[in-house]
This record gives structure tokens, C-alpha cells and sequence, in this order.
């Protein structure tokens, strides 16, 4: 049996800020039905302390303070918490101090992290010894450079990008501190305009490179969306591989098995956001706000989607200046705005919403599109990233087939937005169409089943290399 060390900064139902969590926490059970023994490194959080109750092994002082990892375990997977209260065990995000700001030794906690991973690579932990690293995200890419500190270089390893717009930059001057070789300090390494760049490190130096959807992986090849590292990608494109993330279905799993049955979640969904009845589409936005999910191009859009009839209903935090602008439309009655994060709440949207708008610039993959798939809440998506990868546009085409499970629109305008938000509620109107493009949607595969098969070749390829 293969056995693989999955190295990430958050994981379901422990700690979770974004999709990463969810990927990290479902991953091990996947695999698991291909013959993968995947455990889990994770960053000792107070969340994530109280699930680590076993076997303690000291790997001495990390970035001022003793550090242990420890042996715990959530539901059949075994986690190795790394246990260092002075970078971790802290009020605030797990990225973010209370003022909102990154915490000033973001570089040497995720440092720690990554060589926490590398000595586990090197000499095994609690008597098990992996195969192979995978490393998530910039939080992990420094574990290479240690790999290879440690003599460990055999070790293979793999980095998955789930979002290459965070780099985890660091200033030239803490070299010596993450105790990084100065060779390592050029173009070539992990060296990004004058900084050091963990998520570099590891494209550099990691055997293999995979991101979350083929659209991504091609995507980032180009300067629009490699955010200055398409460079490096480019060189390793025979190394770059997308493979989509998928969702856990016994998880996310709709109160209902049929089109009919989302009636009464949405009347109950309205409600409790206080809408009244309407003639056109009740859509949803579940999402951080920021410019990167193209949510300034849904307000600009959003009166011509009222004026059809449609209704809103959003839920997400983010840039002060959206959270005020969409408080501002929710003065309509058919928009109402709940600013924060709340994932039961999320998933009565998904029960009772008609669609689920996710106009993003650039989309790595996404997951709310496949919760909107599972739950037959139609997807309104850009024509980009995993976005692209999992929808199946209602075109003439696709209508005719009768293979439609959502909208895409291309370009990432307004306009394009708007003139797709007017053939949403036309579709709305024929209910015939609706309900089969429904039935779609909850029928196409948006599990792991695909995407843990692809993995597990992945790993059998990367350890099978000389």
C-alpha cells in the first residue's frame, strides 16, 4: 500500500477558511478506497490540538519556541498536528492577526510547517514513513528546500496549486532566519522580485506540479493568469497535471431527491431572508467578496436581473466596499444581504435557491458550482478555470441534447453577465426546460470517485521515477 503525507495549513470539519480545507479533509478517504494510506500534517491551531491526543515526537526548537508533532486522528484518518503554541496557538486566523492584517511571522510559522513535513519525509513519525509529500499551496513549498537540507532528496513530492494569486512571499532578509541556502536565492530558485517566494520553491523544486482543473492548468501558462509565475510553469509543463477537486457526497447531500422536492426549502429560504414571492429565478451568492469572484460585475448586473422578475439572496464578508455597495442594493425588496460566513445557512440556500451566480475573474476550480450541481441550483459561472471544466452550457447545442446543467458567460463583462442573467430568466419561464436541466445538474458526477483514481496514478508515476 502506497502511503502518502498530505501537508496543509487548514482542513474540514478542524479549520477552514476557503476550498483548500475541504479538499484537504476529503482527500484521505478517496484515496483511500484506491489503496492510498493517506495521512494528514497539519499546523497545531487550537482547533486542531484538541484532536491530537497521541504519540508525541519532539523535532526540537523551531523559530523560537519547542515544537512536537503529535498523533491524532479524524474519523479514520490519522493526523500529525505539529505542536508549536508559540507560532500557532494565537486569538485571531489562522492567516490573519484581529486586526486583518497577515501576522508578521506568517514565513516562519509555514516554514515550520514545511520542515516539520520534511523531517517526517526524512525519518518517518510514529513508526510510518511515507512514500511521498504532498504538498499544499505556498504553506507547504519550502518542504523541498528542507528535503534536500536533510539529505532526504529521494523523498518525492508533489505541489498542488489551489490558488497561485497567494505566493507567500517573504523579504530577502529572513533567509538566514528559515534557514535557506543563499544558492538557493536566484531567478532560478525561489528567488520572486527580490523576495523569497515559498509557493516557487516548491514549483521549483517539488518532482511534480498538479493544479485543481485541466482549464487552470492551462490557464496559468499564460501572464493573464500565472500572476508572474507562468514562467516558471512553462518550463515545467511536462510536469503539470489538472486534476478537478470534487466534493464529499455524503456531506453535501440534498434534504431532497428530486426537482420537485426543492419547493418548500425555497419558500422556506425566502422567508427567512425576507423575500416575497416572485415571478423570475431566486438566486444565490455564497462567496467571499472581492474583485477576483467578479462580484462588482453582478451589482452592475444585478437591477436588469430584478427587473426580470429575479430575486437575491447573498451571503459572504469581504472588501468593506462591497459589503457596503451590496447592503446598499439589498434597499430593494427583492435583494436581501447577510454579511459573514455561516455554513448551515449555506447549505438551506443551496435547498431552496433557483441558481447560484459565481461570476469569478479567475476560478482555480471552484466547489460552489458543484454544491449548486449537486443540490440542482443552477450554476450562472464565467467561462473560466474549474468553472469552465464542470458546467455545461445551455447553448442551442446542449438544449437540443438535453445535456444542459447551467449557464457560462464570456467575457468577464457586465454586459456578458447581464445578457446571461436575461437567458436565466428565460429558461426560468419554461419549466419543461428548467426541471430537465435540474435533473442534469443532479446527476452529473461531482464526487472524488475520477479525481482520486487520477491522483492515485499521479503518486504511482512520481514514485516509480528513478
Amino acid at each position: 500500500m502506497m502511503r502518502v503525507l498530505s501537508v496543509a495549513s487548514e482542513c474540514v470539519p478542524l479549520i477552514k477558511t476557503g476550498g483548500l480545507a475541504d479538499v484537504a479533509g476529503a482527500l484521505p478517504g478517496a484515496l483511500a478506497e484506491c489503496g492510498i494510506d493517506m495521512r494528514t500534517l497539519l499546523p497545531g491551531y487550537p482547533p486542531v490540538i484538541a484532536a491530537a491526543q497521541g504519540t508525541e515526537h519532539d523535532i526540537g526548537a523551531l523559530f523560537g519556541g519547542p515544537a512536537r508533532i503529535v498523533e491524532g486522528r479524524l474519523g479514520d484518518t490519522v493526523l500529525y498536528v505539529l505542536d508549536a503554541p508559540h507560532l500557532f496557538d494565537r486569538a485571531g486566523g489562522i492567516y490573519l492577526g484581529p486586526d486583518g492584517r497577515d501576522w508578521p511571522d506568517n514565513a516562519e510559522r509555514f516554514a515550520a510547517l514545511s520542515y516539520a513535513a520534511a523531517r517526517i519525509g526524512a525519518e518517518g513519525a510514529m513508526g510510518w514513513t511515507p512514500d511521498l509529500l504532498h504538498l499544499h499551496d505556498w504553506q507547504a513549498g519550502l518542504t523541498p528546500v528542507y528535503l534536500h537540507q536533510l539529505d532526504a532528496a529521494p523523498m518525492k513530492t508533489l505541489i498542488t496549486v489551489h490558488n497561485i494569486a497567494f505566493q507567500g512571499l517573504a523579504p530577502a532578509g529572513k533567509l538566514e532566519l528559515l534557514g535557506l541556502p543563499d544558492s538557493g536565492f536566484t531567478s532560478e530558485g525561489f528567488e520572486y522580485w527580490g523576495q523569497i517566494s515559498a509557493l516557487k520553491a516548491g514549483l521549483v523544486y517539488s518532482d511534480a506540479i498538479s493544479t485543481v482543473s485541466a482549464t487552470y492548468a492551462t490557464e496559468l501558462l499564460t501572464p493573464e493568469y500565472g500572476m508572474g509565475l507562468d514562467g516558471v510553469l512553462r518550463s515545467r509543463r511536462a510536469d503539470l497535471h489538472g486534476i478537478l477537486n470534487g466534493i464529499d457526497g455524503t456531506s453535501w447531500l440534498p434534504p431532497y431527491k428530486s426537482p420537485r422536492g426543492k419547493a418548500k426549502h425555497k419558500a422556506a429560504l425566502r422567508q427567512e431572508f425576507g423575500l416575497p414571492e416572485a415571478e423570475g429565478p431566486l438566486c444565490i451568492v455564497i462567496s467571499r467578496l472581492t474583485e477576483q469572484k467578479g462580484l462588482d460585475l453582478l451589482l452592475e448586473a444585478l437591477p436588469d436581473l430584478i427587473e426580470a422578475g429575479g430575486q437575491l439572496a447573498l451571503l459572504g464578508s469581504g472588501d468593506p466596499q462591497l459589503e457596503a455597495a451590496f447592503r446598499k442594493a439589498a434597499g430593494d425588496p427583492n435583494v436581501s444581504v447577510r454579511i459573514g460566513y455561516d455554513e448551515p445557512l449555506s447549505r438551506r440556500m443551496m435547498s431552496g435557491a433557483d441558481a447560484i451566480l459565481v461570476p469569478s475573474r479567475f476560478e482555480p476550480c471552484g466547489l460552489t458550482q458543484l454544491y449548486g450541481l449537486r443540490y440542482g441550483t443552477l450554476p450562472v459561472v464565467a467561462l473560466t478555470g474549474g468553472l469552465a471544466d464542470t458546467v455545461i452550457n445551455a447553448s442551442p447545442a446542449a438544449l437540443a441534447a438535453g445535456c444542459a446543467t447551467g449557464l457560462q458567460f464570456h467575457p468577464v463583462t457586465a454586459d456578458a453577465l447581464r445578457i446571461t442573467l436575461a437567458r436565466l430568466s428565460s429558461l426560468w419561464q419554461d419549466q419543461p426546460v428548467w426541471q430537465r436541466m435540474m435533473r442534469n445538474a443532479m446527476a452529473h458526477p461531482v464526487g472524488w470517485d475520477q479525481s482520486a483514481r487520477a491522483y492515485a496514478d499521479l503518486y504511482e508515476s512520481i514514485v516509480s521515477r528513478p
